[in-house]
């Protein structure tokens, strides 16, 4: 796969939830090894979050790259931490 194709892939986390888009990739020019790649997450209409994920996270790379983790989506860690606020 060439790294223009794998720019714009779908992420998807453990669970086969839709993390983001790769939007750019982050590499060793004497290898060509993949450190890091960096995913735009869309947060509403008008705003995103970049956030970076280590190669080692990637569990597969096809039609979708999956990762091999998690990524709890913001508005459930938002929830969380109101209901923790409002317990207090």
């Amino acid at each position: 796969m060439k790294i223009k194709e794998f720019i714009g892939s779908t992420v998807l986390d453990k669970n086969a939830n839709v993390v983001g888009k790769i939007e750019n990739v982050d590499f060793v020019t004497e290898t060509g090894k993949i450190e890091s790649i960096f995913l735009t997450l869309q947060k509403n209409l008008f705003s995103s979050e970049e956030l970076e994920i280590k190669f080692e996270d990637i569990a597969t790379i096809g039609a979708y790259v999956i990762l091999n983790k998690e990524i709890p989506k913001e508005t459930e860690a938002e929830e969380a931490a109101t209901v923790e606020i409002e317990e207090d």
